[in-house]
């Protein structure tokens, strides 16, 4: 592996650094020994800046470019950042309702009932029936025909009656798991190096 730039990274398809060059695993150099790699990285990627300095650790990661793409947020060299797994918030979820089960319900009041009654004395009657209301007594005999087939122009006294029901018992499951979920791409992993020795690049 010739030719290479000081500092370059490359991706192998096996397991180790070829001589000249480290695995990209964030491990500090010491500066004495490597004064020109330092001029080049200097400390974007750990270490004092003093005594050592870091390479880039590529672990389990996916480089980006730096700078900041449309609609996007800027990077700068060396910025770590995303996370394998997130866990939603409910502030993160689109809204939306959950079905509740209400059983039984109902509760205590008073209500007031009025009796229709009519004042007219015409079709006295001794025996209540369904198209009957409550009417006047005749004036003579035994029977008290306290009913009236005549429509109704008047109500009783109105009274109070007391109706209780049960509360209602209201149901609303849980629903999920709030167990974290992987955004990662799908992926394959390969060997990220770096070149400790080469040619030193010069800005163009």
């Amino acid at each position: 592996m010739s030719d290479q730039y000081l500092g370059e990274i490359r991706m192998v398809a096996f397991d180790f650094a070829p001589y000249g060059w480290a695995l990209c695993a964030g491990q500090l150099l010491p500066i004495s020994q490597n004064n020109a790699l330092f001029a080049l990285l200097g400390t974007n990627y750990g270490g004092t800046g003093v005594s050592t300095f870091g390479l880039p650790n590529l672990q389990g990661r996916s480089p980006v470019g730096v700078g900041t793409g449309a609609g996007l947020a800027p990077i700068v060299l060396g910025e770590t950042g995303g996370a394998e797994q997130i866990t939603l918030t409910s502030s993160q979820m689109p809204m939306h309702t959950h079905a509740a089960v209400v059983t039984g319900g109902g509760g205590t009041s008073t209500v007031s009932i009025s009796i229709p009654a009519t004042t007219t004395t015409t079709s006295p009657q001794s025996v209540p029936g369904s198209n009957m209301v409550l009417g006047p007594g005749a004036s003579s005999g035994h029977t008290a025909t306290v009913y009236s087939t005549a429509t109704p122009n008047t109500n009783l006294l109105p009274f109070n009656a007391s109706v209780t029901t049960a509360p209602p018992s209201i149901t609303n499951s849980v629903a999920g798991g709030s167990l974290p979920f992987d955004i990662r791409n799908p992926y394959i992993g390969l060997t990220f190096i770096i070149a400790l020795q080469g040619v030193y690049p010069t800005r163009g």
